[in-house]
């Protein structure tokens, strides 16, 4: 992930699940009745409080339970939590005007009637955020937009005209209209001031602030339009809905923009000599994200539900360009891993486990027959995702050395989280991609020569009590004990997004009944649905993360048993991101954030200075 990747990533704090509908609307009149008691004067304080839940209160209930019904009959797709909560949001918004109007009456010559104003205004400005939202929301043209859009304000100006007495202006009905559409003798005495001329303003306002957010909404379009041929609508849309409802919508987006890509994924299959399976290494070549359950962010434990035996999905040597645009891309490659597993031929021999380093690069691989399990490592320095390019060079690398197949897996296991501007990204071209390449090389000639065993397995899996909040996915913690003669070496699996610096060292330091280990997270983005940086060892103690995992390794090395490896590779067409699409999307929406607020703040400025000079001349 680079800085900018992770800016983007960032902005998920300002997103939260919408509460239920019920929990909206309940609010909504509870504000509306308190402020019923604060604004009204009558003889009874629930008189007071029945007053403002219904003057205010009611066009809230309007919106609520009308929104949704309208927007969908027109093809949209707004919920009733959204809705409700969109209703209250323009209730605060409305309280919040009428208390600072109120408050500046104290202190300046202004009257009763710039309150009234200030109300005009505000139903106006209600309109235009709904318009924005539900635009955004349900991708409506703006005249379909508009319809359910209006309808809070629209509810409010109907009750303004009923209870203020407008009525008596026209000379239109019998005696049975005029007292339907005439109660002001039924309304507080404040109501009375207003006149037609009020909702004439009313409409003039509407449509000014509505021309204002679409324009607002055109300038801020138009860089997504030219450069990734959608619409910033489309991505905020579907990043809201997935955050706020768990909604499918962000896929629909990234499928937009994205392309094919041919990914090798290889199979390291462990049986015992009766032929049941006892452990599975599956590596497809993409990356796990890019958030929650989104595309290929719950990958591992797909991967997982699949193996017989107990399944180890480490994190492949791939970036957020490989990023699965749908969730059914997953099937795709399991599918392939499939194949591969079902063409696997075993032998029971492997060689121990060696090391090769180069600069930054540290890499642990062991073989079995022909093929060969690497794991990299940049530990202690701070590193991120490897480039899909550089890994399939380092493999490439340690091919070329006389081996067949290569598992190469990122071990993904130290970073700093967000800080800085450089994460550790390792691109092509970079010196770390050189260290993996002459690594992968030189430990490729080791084990192509190191000679063979008979190979040993023992495995053991703890779900662990930690949730994704902690930092830790479902597949919790895993250990692999390979031995062969006298030699022992650890594989540990996290199910979790990279580490705390320094955690990895202290887990190695502390397996001292094995002669060698590896610490590798699955990099799954289960763990960062609304928090973009939450590492291993971040949120939970790491004294006890490291008493489990010394645990996890003592029972698997008392499971230990003679077994049979082979391994195999297929290549899946899936549909990923694609090549810069990644770092172009982040900086859209980061350039969207940080020059959006300043054009939104002229926006807002010349709006309501045109909206004071309609107010003086009206």
């Amino acid at each position: 992930m680079s800085s900018t990747q992770g800016d983007l990533a960032s902005l998920s704090r300002f997103i939260f699940r919408a509460p239920n509908w019920y929990a909206s609307v309940g609010f909504s009149l509870l504000l509306a009745a308190i402020i019923g008691m604060a604004v009204f004067d009558s003889r009874f304080i629930l008189e007071d409080a029945w007053q403002g839940i219904f003057f205010i209160g009611v066009p809230t209930l309007a919106a609520s339970f009308l929104t949704t019904p309208v927007d969908r009959r027109l093809g949209g797709q707004l919920t009733y939590n959204r809705s409700s909560l969109l209703a209250l949001s323009g209730e605060v918004l409305i309280v919040a005007i009428l208390t600072v109007s109120g408050v500046i009456t104290w202190f300046t010559p202004f009257g009763q009637q710039f309150v009234f104003d200030a109300l005009i205004a505000g139903l106006a400005l209600i309109f235009s955020l709904r318009l924005l939202v539900v635009m955004a929301v349900s991708r409506n043209s703006l005249p379909t937009a508009a319809v359910a859009a209006s309808i809070q304000t629209v509810a409010a100006a109907v009750l303004l005209f009923i209870y203020s007495g407008m009525m008596r202006y026209f000379e239109i009905g019998g005696p049975l209209l005029q007292a339907i559409l005439s109660r002001q003798n039924k309304a507080p005495a404040e109501l009375a001031t207003f006149v037609p001329n009020d909702l004439v303003l009313l409409a003039v306002l509407c449509v000014l602030y509505a021309t204002a957010a679409y324009l607002f909404l055109v300038v801020i379009d138009r860089p997504w339009r030219r450069s990734l041929g959608i619409s910033v609508l489309d991505f905020g849309r579907g990043f809201i809905g997935h955050i706020a409802e768990g909604s499918r919508e962000l896929e629909t987006f990234f499928e937009e923009i994205g392309e094919k890509a041919v990914v090798p994924v290889t199979v390291l299959s462990f049986r015992r000599p009766s032929g049941e399976e006892k452990a599975r290494f599956v590596l497809p070549m993409i990356h796990p994200g890019p958030m929650g359950e989104i595309g290929g962010g719950n990958l591992p434990q797909r991967v997982a539900s699949q193996a017989e035996g107990l399944a180890f999905p480490p994190h492949a040597t791939a970036g957020h360009d490989f990023n699965l645009v749908t969730e059914r891309e997953v099937d795709k490659l399991l599918a392939t891993a499939e194949s591969a597993y079902q063409q696997i031929e075993y032998s029971n021999e492997a060689s121990r486990s060696f090391r090769a380093r180069s600069g930054e690069a540290n890499l642990l691989g062991q073989a079995f027959g022909d093929d060969a399990l690497m794991v990299a490592t940049y530990s202690p320095s701070f590193a991120d995702d490897v480039e899909y390019a550089v890994g399939l060079s380092a493999a490439a690398e340690a091919r070329s050395q006389g081996l067949d197949d290569v598992l190469l897996a990122d071990a993904h296991n130290c970073n700093n989280g967000l800080a800085g501007d450089d994460l550790g990204h390792v691109y092509p071209g970079s010196e770390r991609s050189f260290d993996m390449f002459q690594a992968a090389g030189a430990l490729g000639a080791k084990l192509r020569e190191a000679p063979r065993g008979r190979l040993r397995l023992g495995t053991a899996w703890d779900r662990t009590r930690w949730l994704p909040a902690d930092g830790i996915g479902p597949l919790g913690i895993r250990v692999a004990v390979l031995a062969v003669e006298d030699h022992t070496t650890a594989y540990v699996l996290v199910d979790g997004n990279n580490m705390e610096p320094g955690l990895r060292e202290r887990i190695v330091d502390a397996l001292d009944a094995v002669d060698d280990a590896e610490v590798m997270t699955t990099d799954t983005h289960i763990v960062n649905m609304v928090k973009s940086q939450n590492q291993v060892g971040e949120a939970i103690d790491q004294d006890e993360l490291i008493a489990l995992v010394s645990s996890l390794v003592a029972e698997a090395i008392e499971d230990v048993e003679p077994v049979e490896a082979g391994m195999a590779s297929e290549r899946s067409e899936v549909i990923v991101f694609g090549n810069n699409r990644t770092e172009t999307l982040a900086s859209h929406a980061n350039a969207m954030v940080t020059m959006g607020g300043a054009l939104a703040a002229v926006v807002i400025l010349a709006t309501i200075a045109v909206s004071v000079i309609i107010f003086f001349f009206a």
